[in-house]
């Protein structure tokens, strides 16, 4: 998932993905129904193949197909999802999918999968996508199809190369899903910090106040702490994780984000080179419940490229809150 070493708010934010194919948000529209242009073959959690008849018209409201039920529980609007999926224009280019290798990943590697609010859009997954997420039970597969004006509407990206008109297919797998409390906080006595970590101060729903210790070199490694410790299960890679979060930049001790800041809360897969590098070095096997700080340095973080923005060069300090994984 790595949109550009820049923040999605901020710290899960390295979400690579191609020329994004919209812009923002777009509105809701009825289901439509009808036989559709495509077939789709595969059990859910495999990697399925889509066929298209290129001789049918897509449809100008968007068609949702359940291909199959999971046993799971069903999705509720506002809750976090993991997606598997695949998308494709009906002219056979490629939208993206999960099932894709990561450069320079393992064989064994967990997949870099969608994860996201259901009924919000990710990098990877237009609106009208992960509306239809809504209702899914976890396990089942569905498709939907439609023109990019149906699916995407106004907040169609020019620089796409898609017109309008243009056929479009997603399958996806609901893989997990969690619903969480936007205001959790971990809770516990927290640990004084070690020597050379800055301080942090977490007041009851307000970002954390992080002051980097003075005339102290910023690490050229990722280090971490555990501040409070949790007692729930260890967080692996590929999971789904919901934080709280505040970073600051090293050099002037100055917030950049927060989730406080975006309505509490957020999700992102873990593990994954979705998030910066100093995440998944600090968060992979740490404790739901845990309060970790993290200092990231620029080659763990966002790079000193100039397309790092504002975070390009920085050393940033992080405290997150571990709430829960999915």
């Amino acid at each position: 998932m790595k949109l550009t070493k820049n923040t999605r708010r901020a710290a899960a934010a390295a979400i690579a993905v191609p020329v994004l194919l919209f812009t923002a948000a777009c509105g809701s529209d009825d289901e439509g129904s009808g036989a559709g242009v495509a077939s789709v073959e595969g059990k859910a959690g495999e990697q399925p193949k889509i066929k298209v008849d290129k001789k049918a018209k897509p449809s100008d409201t968007p068609v949702v197909k359940t291909l199959s039920e999971g046993k799971g529980a069903a999705v509720k609007k506002g809750d976090f999802v993991r997606l598997d999926f695949v998308g494709q224009m009906t002219k056979g280019q490629s939208l993206g999918s999960s099932w894709a290798k990561q450069p320079g990943a393992s064989a064994k590697a967990p997949r870099m999968q969608a994860v996201g609010t259901a009924g919000t859009a990710t990098p990877q997954l237009p609106t009208k996508v992960m509306e239809a997420v809504t209702g899914k039970k976890v396990g089942s597969r569905f498709e939907i199809e439609g023109t990019a004006k149906a699916i995407i509407g106004d907040q169609l990206n020019p620089q796409a190369g898609v017109k309008p008109s243009d056929g479009l297919v997603w399958v996806v797998d609901v893989v997990a899903a969690k619903k969480a409390d936007k205001n959790g906080e971990a809770k516990g006595e927290q640990a004084a910090p070690e020597a050379g970590m800055p301080e942090v101060k977490s007041p009851s729903r307000k970002p954390a106040e992080i002051t980097v210790p003075k005339g102290e070199k910023a690490p050229k490694e990722t280090k971490s702490q555990v501040l409070i410790k949790g007692d729930g299960p260890k967080v692996k890679a590929g999971q789904g994780l919901i934080a709280q979060y505040t970073g600051v930049k090293w050099e002037d001790g100055k917030m950049f984000d927060s989730s406080w800041k975006h309505g509490g809360a957020t999700a992102f897969q873990i593990g994954t080179n979705a998030v910066v590098k100093g995440w998944d070095k600090a968060l992979v096997g740490k404790n739901v419940g845990d309060r970790v700080e993290i200092i990231v340095p620029p080659k763990d973080g966002y790079g000193t490229s100039p397309q790092g923005g504002e975070l390009a060069n920085h050393t940033l300090v992080f405290s997150v809150d571990i709430l829960d994984t999915f």
